[in-house]
């Protein structure tokens, strides 16, 4: 299991916050391409202080949510601060993101500013079975 925790400037308190409840991320599409609507996108960056994501990779993203991955990591970038757990290591990230540069790019921006913890040993959930 492996603990990334990227520490970055303090995000701007947002107007639509109030007493700490903000909406959360909305997705949209956006058309006039050829070929169809284009993937789904973020229509703003969430901004907590600290952005938690827990148990990435457990099961394969798929493209799409691979996609609105690669744009929450590229909009925190230095804006800030996640805490990302994964039982993969980080060179198995393509396997879960289904595309090795898409995996490359995100693991680029998480481990610019970053502490890594490795934890080797028995998960604690499936000792009782």
């Amino acid at each position: 299991m492996s603990l990334l925790h990227s520490r970055a400037c303090a995000p701007r308190p947002r107007p639509d916050c109030a007493a700490g409840h903000c909406r959360p991320p909305r997705t949209e599409g956006r058309r006039g391409r050829p070929g169809g609507p284009d993937p789904l996108r973020l229509s703003y960056p969430p901004k907590p202080k600290l952005l938690v994501v827990d148990e990435l990779g457990y099961l394969p993203l798929e493209k799409q949510t691979a996609h609105l991955f690669f744009q929450l990591v590229s909009r925190r970038y230095e804006r800030g601060s996640m805490l990302i757990t994964s039982i993969q290591t980080t060179t198995q990230w393509g396997h879960v993101f289904g595309d090795e540069v898409i995996a490359a790019a995100v693991l680029d921006w998480v481990l610019h500013h970053s502490h890594v913890l490795v934890i080797q040993g028995e998960i604690f959930r499936l000792r009782q079975k």
